[in-house]
């Protein structure tokens, strides 16, 4: 299924507006900071429309002057209407650590080791005299992926994480038919930009 998830840009542009020219800025031990993601997309072919909605708040604690350690919640949810309605709705929660190579500067390179689950539950209207169909799926990751991190001023900071290494398995109603996947992303797609309020 094609889905297009769109950026909230406007927050960049709000973190861009609010750099102030000051040295100060990067993490230390004990340091409290939240990120997430909120984007939307539609797209329509023909008489064919997607809608999805996702939000993924995140939030992490500096435990030494280096690593962080954290979490995520995920939430997903997609409707595609050909004649027929499909909907899609998938939650995930993810903890992760972080080591940064230099983190009271307001740049510095980190590494970052996520270990996820996620559950998904597509509803699917069919043609009568066929009833309606539902499928669950159950699946755990693992991720390693490298990032930066620049800070705007004291407290907003923006960064980004490139390629990945990726492991994924999922089990379809818990049949135990399981699909495993294996995965290195090297190119423009797999970037991703996020915004870091640290208090």
């Amino acid at each position: 299924m094609k889905k297009v998830i769109l950026s909230v840009a406007a927050v960049f542009a709000f973190g861009f507006a609010s750099a102030q020219e000051t040295t100060e800025g990067g993490f230390s031990k004990g340091d409290l900071f939240i990120s997430g993601a909120v984007g939307f997309g539609s797209e329509k072919t023909g008489d064919a429309k997607t809608n999805s909605f996702e939000i993924a708040p995140s939030i992490g604690y500096f435990v030494t002057s280096n690593i962080a350690i954290g979490g995520r919640l995920g939430y997903v949810t997609s409707k595609e209407e050909d004649g027929l309605e499909t909907k899609t709705n998938t939650f995930s929660v993810e903890a992760f650590g972080r080591y940064y190579m230099t983190p009271a500067s307001k740049f510095s390179f980190f590494g970052e080791l996520a270990v996820n689950y996620g559950t998904s539950k597509i509803e699917q209207e069919n043609v009568a005299p066929l009833p309606d169909s539902e499928f669950k799926s159950n699946g755990f990751g693992v991720q390693v992926a490298p990032g930066v991190s620049y800070f705007l001023n004291s407290n907003l900071a923006i960064e980004a994480t490139f390629g990945a290494l990726k492991y994924n398995t999922v089990d379809p109603d818990g049949e135990g038919d399981s699909t495993d996947t294996f995965e290195l992303g090297l190119n423009l797609r797999d970037i991703n930009f996020g915004i870091v309020y640290k208090f």
